[in-house]
């Protein structure tokens, strides 16, 4: 590692910030005193303050990072991302957050037992806990590593990864839910300034977002009206050549461009061809954001901690918001490092497009000296908030599902509250160990297409469950659990394969490791449709939940538990009513 080529005020603000993390961490741990502090922070989290910690924790180093480099290496096609990531809060906020508070357990295994009469369930429920959340800590931590190998020349990529999982997990242990609500909810504001701010002075320095977009367009169409072309002759002056491997201006602006239209290419297909392909991809990404977002158990179990189902609905409300002004703010520096920052196209792992936000502000040092430092050491700060804060959720989710549904519920039933808080920290070791080692082993795949896969999974399994069990008196747990399972590990095991083959490419160590799965690739160029629906398995698996769902269900509509009726009274009947109340009241002997 070179020390010399540390830039000392991205170090600065980046430590402050992690310094800042880990006394927030500290100090809120000191007011984590009972299990309900710790798995769902007491039940008596404001609207205000979920929404901000919601928006901290759902806002990841996909949004941070990811969408940035995406939007820059494939173009429109990734404005899919941050647009669906956004419209899922309205299908949750609309079907599920209400009656998920109101029933009022702590985890969404939990919920599978309770709505059911099943212990088996909980197991099942449990393990797409932690099959949904490992795959969505490989991209924190790919952010994480790409992070400290930017601010850390010469740093290796897993040491990053190593020191950041470290410095979670302790933040985690220590506070639990509770701990990290401050946190999560600082770190959504501290996210919003260092991903605008520098947005604004680049764009003052570069010109606004329309001329910059407008270098994408090419001169030589002879289609475009005269004044356009004379502007983007203008524009193109002050552009950057782009090196070979940057997808074409003509690609980059089109609606089926590099992303969706990849698997076809590479079967050989013309473009008439490829985009009834390009549609399928975009539909399925479509299905997997939108419903993927309302089965996050991370985010799921944030619900438990408002006090009602009403406030639950505000904090909803309030999260499509805050969300969909920050996701206004990364396209743009997609485009603008498209133009000034082509040299990222080149690189590969933590050195390619996912950087660009970290990097560009350092390109006004020439004119403004130590502001480009200081704008670059600002979004390093915000990309210390965006993988901390998510990591930080997904790890209570993760460690409160092995703290309380596996050896509270399953191991040891007659465990005291305070057993499991200490189970719950060496839980949060554990998970954070085995995050830490399979983010090292994702470096050469992308920040965005990662979480996709992660929601994927999520709309395949926990999303039926929830909307089916919510909505649908005639559920059994049978027909539940046939089709969260099916559908679930058809989507992990195709994600699966696609990472492995994709990993196989790599001209790395991963490369060798996953030499084996080399030969798919070559698969995949003969059958571009069987590459997509593995890519993108959300048109075929959430619609195979959800229809097995219904037909195992009316085949065994005998073991429908017998208190459905008071069940769905207590999920939708309005809190007035009491009936939250008596219903947590029946069930206390049994859940503490």
């Amino acid at each position: 590692m070179d020390f010399s080529k540390i830039d000392l005020w991205i170090l600065a603000c980046s430590g402050i910030t992690v310094i800042v993390t880990i006394w927030m961490g500290f100090r809120s741990a000191k007011t984590s005193k009972s299990a309900s502090d710790f798995f769902v922070a007491g039940r008596s989290v404001s609207v205000g303050w979920n929404a901000s910690a919601i928006s901290g924790e759902y806002l990841s180093a996909a949004s941070f990072m990811g969408i940035a480099g995406m939007v820059m290496l494939s173009g429109y096609d990734a404005l899919w991302y941050p647009v669906c990531y956004a419209c899922g809060y309205l299908f949750l906020l609309l079907f599920i957050a209400g009656p998920l508070r109101r029933f009022g357990a702590y985890t969404i295994p939990d919920f599978a037992e309770g709505r059911y009469d099943s212990p088996v369930f909980r197991k099942i429920a449990v393990c797409f806990v932690l099959f949904i959340g490992f795959f969505y800590t490989m991209p924190q931590m790919k952010g994480a590593g790409t992070t400290l190998a930017y601010i850390f020349p010469g740093l290796p990529y897993w040491v990053g990864v190593a020191l950041v999982g470290a410095v979670i997990t302790l933040n985690v242990a220590l506070g639990g839910m509770k701990g990290i609500t401050l946190v999560q909810a600082v770190q959504y504001w501290i996210k919003m300034f260092a991903i605008s701010v520098p947005v604004f002075v680049l764009l003052s320095v570069y010109g606004g977002y329309g001329k910059n977009l407008s270098q994408n367009h090419s001169a030589a169409d002879v289609s475009s009206p005269p004044a356009i072309v004379q502007t983007v002759d203008h524009a193109i002056t002050d552009r950057h050549a782009l090196p070979e491997k940057a997808p074409k201006d003509e690609a980059w602006i089109a609606p089926f461009g590099p992303l969706t239209t990849k698997a076809a290419k590479a079967a050989g297909l013309t473009a008439a061809e490829a985009k009834p392909y390009s549609l399928l991809y975009t539909f399925s990404l479509i299905v997997a954001l939108v419903c993927g977002t309302a089965g996050l158990p991370h985010i799921l179990v944030r619900f438990y901690t408002n006090p009602d189902g009403v406030a639950a609905k505000k904090t909803t409300m309030w999260v499509m918001i805050l969300i969909g002004v920050f996701y206004v703010f990364p396209p743009v520096f997609g485009v603008l490092g498209r133009n000034f920052l082509p040299e990222l196209y080149a690189a590969t792992g933590s050195k390619g497009p996912d950087k660009v936000v970290l990097e560009l502000p350092t390109l006004i040092r020439a004119k403004y000296g130590i502001m480009g430092s200081i704008l670059s050491g600002i979004t390093c700060a915000g990309a210390f908030a965006a993988f901390m804060s998510t990591f930080s959720g997904l790890l209570v989710s993760m460690t409160g599902a092995l703290a309380h549904d596996v050896y509270g519920r399953m191991l040891r039933p007659d465990a005291t509250p305070e057993d499991r808080m200490k189970m719950f920290k060496w839980c949060a070791i554990l998970v954070g160990s085995v995050s830490v080692l399979l983010g090292s082993m994702v470096e050469p795949l992308e920040i965005n297409f990662m979480v996709g896969q992660a929601f994927a999974i999520a709309a395949a399994s926990y999303f039926p469950l929830l909307f089916m069990s919510v909505w649908w008196r005639g559920m059994t747990m049978k027909g539940a659990a046939t089709g969260m399972l099916t559908g679930g590990l058809c989507a992990l095991l195709s994600a699966t394969i696609v990472n492995a083959s994709t990993l196989a490419l790599d001209k790395g160590p991963m490369g060798k490791l996953f030499a084996g799965f080399s030969g798919i690739n070559d698969f995949w160029k003969v059958h571009p449709l069987l590459r997509i629906l593995c890519e993108q398995p959300a048109i075929w698996s959430v619609p195979l939940s959800i229809g097995l769902m219904i037909v195992v269900s009316k085949a065994t509509r005998a073991t429908i538990p017998a208190d459905v009726r008071m069940k769905m009274l207590v999920l939708h009947a309005p809190e007035d009513l009491g009936l939250k109340q008596e219903y947590i009241q029946e069930q206390q002997g049994v859940a503490h």
